[in-house]
């Protein structure tokens, strides 16, 4: 397994562990699949999160859990309300467009202005 992704909450330290908790007293985001759920750390960047069979990732987001998402062909990261006020359909590919759409409908966000009709 990757070096810097570990689920083994001993190799949390006490700030962590603390993030731990609270992502844990939080219901799963809508969309977000609750199959094979773990409780994961990327020990470069100390960001914790959760991981499931479908290789989602949910993180804190401000005071509530939120799904981070990867585009699946230019890779940009984030959180979906972020990535569709950085971006235009016009800006991306046509396949990461096409996600953000989906996931937009599947989380229930309401499609920014710019991505009207397009």
């Amino acid at each position: 397994m990757n070096e810097i992704y570990t689920e083994n909450i001993g190799e949390f330290g006490s700030r962590e562990r603390a993030m731990a908790a609270e992502i844990l007293a939080q219901p799963l985001p809508e969309g977000f699949s609750d199959s094979g759920v773990k409780l994961a750390m990327n020990k470069n960047s100390g960001y914790v999160f959760l991981v499931n069979d479908d290789y989602q990732v949910a993180m804190m987001n401000g005071d509530k859990l939120d799904i981070f998402h990867t585009l699946p062909y230019g890779g940009a990261e984030g959180f979906l309300i972020d990535l569709l006020d950085e971006n235009t359909p016009d800006d991306l590919n046509g396949e990461d467009a096409r996600y953000l759409r989906e996931a937009a409908e599947a989380e229930g966000v309401s499609l920014p202005e710019a991505w009207e009709d397009k």
